[in-house]
């Protein structure tokens, strides 16, 4: 069953091939933004790695490159063919090469709405890669001096000021870990002992935060010690008074700075997936009505195009089956080398 037929006067087959081979380099000129703002979030991302666990994220800008990339060479070649459909003469060039073209351009289209699928479905990826990137993070604040972790507090106190937070769930994280390094502390100090001998680890830990956590807006001048102590500091309430340091916490700050930043994307990206379909449909009845043209004296007869030539069930299978059959004879060609190997004399 043929879907979606339409007729095609020679007027409108000319103005179809004139205002494809526009779009086509619109869509050209879409698909290098793509492939850009795939290299923007990827350099972002990367920006972070310090604080993430895992690069998982990483598959969002990837397939946003590499659909960018493949989306310059698929409308590049429909220029071409929008060319060579002004000539009924040179467009039959082409009748071999349409069929794997439009299943390659199918495949990079249908990969480009998984990526948008993607950059709004990884919240979750992106929030536990966070939260245990951070807490690593934090845990290693102090080893200034160990390789490899030599710029981790710097790293963490330009986060916190950047994106103006505190901790990884909030600023209560800092009073859990040893965030100040021995090298710092006077041992022959009571307080400093008292501290020590009253962790089970022998850490020492405080109820402050580093000063990357104080908020320069903050009429008062920054508490950052003490923090839970009323009668450490004047007119201080801890349970009530709004404290003068950054209360929201970096995992919370980042995964809103980086979703917003794959929403927009998404967004983008979504209307470029929009003009790249376009540029698929208008291409297939744009062939389809050419097609009808090839062997003709009269070129300019009215010709007939369509979308699908058979259902979207028979069509699949049809660019699924040599797949199918090429898999198939693979595997049957491995068992048997397998069987071949296990039958052979000692």
């Amino acid at each position: 069953m043929v879907v979606m037929k339409m007729k095609f006067p020679f007027q409108k087959r000319v103005k179809l091939a004139q205002g494809l081979w526009l779009l086509s380099w619109c869509a050209t000129v879409a698909g290098a933004t793509t492939f850009t703002l795939g290299c923007l979030l990827k350099t972002e991302l990367r920006r972070r790695a310090e604080v993430m666990a895992n690069t998982d994220i990483h598959i969002v800008p990837n397939t946003l490159m590499i659909v960018g990339l493949a989306s310059l060479g698929i409308n590049y070649f429909a220029s071409k063919i929008c060319q060579d459909a002004l000539d009924a003469g040179r467009f039959p060039r082409w009748k071999n090469f349409l069929k794997p073209y439009f299943a390659v351009s199918c495949f990079f289209t249908v990969l480009m709405l998984l990526a948008i699928i993607m950059s709004y479905a990884m919240k979750g990826s992106l929030e536990s890669s966070l939260k245990a990137g951070l807490r690593n993070g934090i845990r290693f604040y102090k080893d200034t001096d160990t390789p490899g972790r030599c710029f981790q507090k710097q790293n963490i106190d330009r986060l916190q000021m950047e994106f103006q937070c505190c901790g990884n769930n909030d600023f209560r994280d800092w009073f859990e870990i040893q965030w100040i390094s021995n090298r710092y502390l006077d041992f022959s100090s009571t307080e400093v002992k008292n501290r020590i001998k009253s962790n089970v680890d022998g850490r020492y830990l405080v109820d402050g935060v580093p000063f990357s956590c104080c908020n320069p807006s903050s009429p008062r001048p920054c508490i950052q010690y003490r923090l839970t102590n009323n009668s450490a500091h004047y007119n201080y309430d801890y349970q009530t008074e709004e404290l003068n340091i950054y209360l929201r916490g970096c995992r919370e700050a980042l995964v809103n700075y980086y979703m917003g930043l794959m929403n927009t994307i998404g967004a983008g990206v979504l209307s470029i997936f929009l003009l790249q379909g376009s540029v698929l449909v208008s291409l297939r009845f744009l062939q389809t009505a050419m097609e009808a043209v090839a062997g003709k004296e009269n070129t300019e007869i009215e010709t007939e195009g369509y979308l699908l030539e058979k259902g979207v069930k028979e069509t699949v299978m049809e660019y699924l089956d040599p797949v199918l059959t090429f898999l198939l004879l693979k595997n049957k060609v491995e068992e048997g080398t397998a069987g071949e190997t296990t039958t052979a004399p000692a």
